[in-house]
Parts: structure tokens; sequence; C-alpha cells
């Protein structure tokens, strides 16, 4: 191959190396930074929270995407048996009882987040004490409409006394 052609080549190939990461930064900015998604992601679990509390059955229901799987106590429950199921029972109970939240740590891997979290709640339900702490993980999927929560899995279990 004569010199010209190998020389031609070599500053081909560089320039194409190099103009690559332009495109691909390009590209990248484009889409919301991960501490965007971070963020949004977290809102759309403590919205969900916020709807239990509150009562809001509709707005709880919007949250979860339409194949969600809710994991509790044992089972597995599709999003029409949660509504008319547990759901209105989760609502009474985040209602009447105040639970401290730990803080949601958010991971993102595309348009897949998950968020864990974990609580402390305390006080009487129905002549009940409670006095337990619990752990949450939720897996979202990121929907033209934000984020929705696909998965849920809910686990506690008594606190011991000091």
């Amino acid at each position: 191959m004569p010199n010209r052609t190998r020389v031609l080549l070599a500053t081909l190939s560089l320039a194409s190396m190099t103009l690559l990461p332009i495109q691909a930064a390009s590209a990248d900015s484009r889409r919301p930074r991960l501490a965007d998604d971070s963020a949004d992601a977290a809102r759309a679990v403590h919205a969900f929270h916020q709807a239990l509390r509150s009562g809001d059955s509709t707005a709880a229901l919007s949250l979860l995407a339409d194949d969600v799987v809710i994991l509790e106590t044992g089972g597995v429950e599709t999003k029409a048996q949660y509504r008319s199921g547990h759901l209105a029972g989760d609502m009474r109970f985040a209602a009447a009882i105040e639970s401290q939240r730990g803080p949601v740590r958010v991971t993102v891997r595309g348009d897949v987040a998950w968020a864990t979290s974990t609580s402390i709640t305390q006080g009487e339900y129905n002549g009940r004490a409670i006095n337990s702490a619990g752990a949450e993980l939720m897996v979202l999927s990121r929907t033209a409409q934000g984020w929705k929560i696909t998965a849920i899995h809910w686990s506690s279990r008594q606190r011991r006394q000091p």
C-alpha cells in the first residue's frame, strides 16, 4: 500500500475515533440527567405514599403500571386484586398511623429504576399496638407519562423493645 494511502487511512481512522465521543456526548445531552431521573423516580414513590395517606385511590392507582405486581405478606397481587383488596386497608392504615420513612435510595438503569427505603411505624390501629420496622422495594419503568411503579415488595417485622 502506498505511503500516501496509509496516511489517509490513518487520518480518517483518527478523525472518526475523535468524532464518536462528540456524537455520543451530544446524544446523551438530549436525555435527562441521571440525577433528574433519580429525583423523578423518587417523586413517584413519594406521590404514591402521599396518595395512600390522603385516601386518594385514583392517584395511587394512576402511579401503578397496568401490569404491576405487589408482593406483601407472602402473596402476589395484580393491580386489579390490589384495587379490590388491600388498597382500602393500606389507605386506612397510612392515614391512621404515622410512619417515619427513611431516605429513598434510587438506582436508574436506562428506562428502569428501583427505589429502596425503610420505615418505622408506631401507634395504635384497630385497638392493636403497632411497633414495626419495614422495608420497601419499588421497581419503576419510564413511560411517556413519567415513572410508573411496576413492582412493589413490602416487608415488616415487629421491633424489639429496648
